[in-house]
């Protein structure tokens, strides 16, 4: 019988909804701090949810392209397991990072076409995972848009990787049928309104994905 993926709820922002994750069986929990998103927690809240969360789930930290000090400041109070970098970050800058940090290395990668399977390659040995988002859009992350999911069919993996953009309660299962990834990441799919999570749908998105 084959394992239940991995499982993140991401751009939580409410003690509510981060109850209702853990509730329902997800193994990872997202905290976006960046200005312009509407999921967009500030450092002193994320440090709250992310001491709420206890042992029981991974907490990750999104980040786009953000300053040394921000990140310093970030890790500092969030205490995250996990930094997901958004944005156009270099592998030289997650390399530091990772020298630094206490905390898993996640680099988001927006895939467009076979290509960005070849250009993703130099984040191997260096990011512990590689998330595949679609496309860039005007936000990155939680734009509701999925990627062509059979660019994946048969690609030859060489480090952990997951995948979001797009998913919902309702596509999930076919998501996971069509790519096999090992770790599916929701936002947008599981809101009422931007920003807004709905405890219900992040219920039956985490029954969909198997948990």
């Amino acid at each position: 019988m084959n394992m239940p993926p991995l499982v993140k709820i991401c751009g939580l922002k409410t003690p509510e909804t981060l109850d209702a994750a853990i509730r329902g069986g997800a193994t990872h929990i997202g905290l976006v701090h960046y200005e312009p998103s509407p999921r967009h927690v500030d450092l002193k809240t994320a440090a709250e949810l992310r001491k709420r969360a206890g042992p029981h789930i991974k907490v990750a930290l999104l980040l786009v392209n953000a300053s040394q000090q921000l990140t310093g400041d970030a890790l500092g109070m969030v205490r995250p397991d996990i930094i997901q970098f958004h944005g156009s970050e270099t592998p030289e800058w997650l390399a530091v990072v990772k020298r630094l940090a206490p905390a898993e290395i996640w680099k988001a990668v927006g895939l467009k076409d076979a290509e960005t399977l070849v250009r993703m390659q130099k984040y191997n040995g260096i990011a512990d995972r590689i998330l595949f988002d679609a496309p860039a859009a005007a936000l990155p992350g939680g734009t509701g848009t999925r990627f062509d999911w059979s660019l994946l069919k048969n690609h030859r993996h060489s480090m952990d990787w997951g995948i979001a953009g797009g998913l919902t309660p309702e596509n999930v299962g076919e998501a996971l049928a069509a790519t096999g990834a090992p770790l599916v990441d929701v936002s947008s799919g599981v809101e009422s309104a931007p920003g807004v999570k709905d405890v219900d749908k992040i219920a039956a998105f985490l029954k969909a994905a198997g948990r």
